[in-house]
């Protein structure tokens, strides 16, 4: 017997309690300073890169900018996808926009050495963490 049958076979599943949650998870575990934390990241790399002459730096600025602009965009999306619910985006129904505009920031961030692009990609997490901490009061 596998070690996955035997675990079900122990469990009487018929017995499990149901867990309600507004999230995911239960609140607490979902920040958009996560997303936060890369947009700075994006940034400070574009301009490390705008700054730099050597060809070898700036490759490798490149490569580190278009991972940390997706893992924000990532970081965005799980917010939206399993943070806010339908009675967010009746509260605040510039929520869809503001987050297809802050995903879209990101893959803008991915494609340009810009640093105005990241600050833009910035601004909107910043919207984003203000409306997150409304829906936290």
């Amino acid at each position: 017997m596998s070690i996955v049958s035997r675990l079900l076979s122990v469990a009487d599943l018929d017995d499990a309690a149901t867990a309600d949650a507004h999230c995911d998870l239960m609140c607490g575990v979902y920040n958009p300073a996560q997303a936060r934390i890369e947009a700075e990241s994006v940034l400070e790399t574009m301009k490390k890169y705008n700054a730099s002459d050597d060809d070898y730096f700036k490759t490798r600025c490149i490569i580190i900018k278009e991972e940390r602009a997706q893992l924000a965009k990532e970081h965005l999306w799980v917010l939206w996808t399993d943070y806010f619910k339908p009675p967010h985006v009746e509260q605040f129904p510039q929520l869809h926009d503001l987050f297809w505009r802050a995903t879209k920031a990101a893959g803008d961030a991915k494609k340009s050495n810009d640093e105005a692009d990241a600050q833009k990609l910035l601004d909107l997490i910043d919207e984003i963490a203000e409306i997150f901490a409304e829906t936290k009061k």
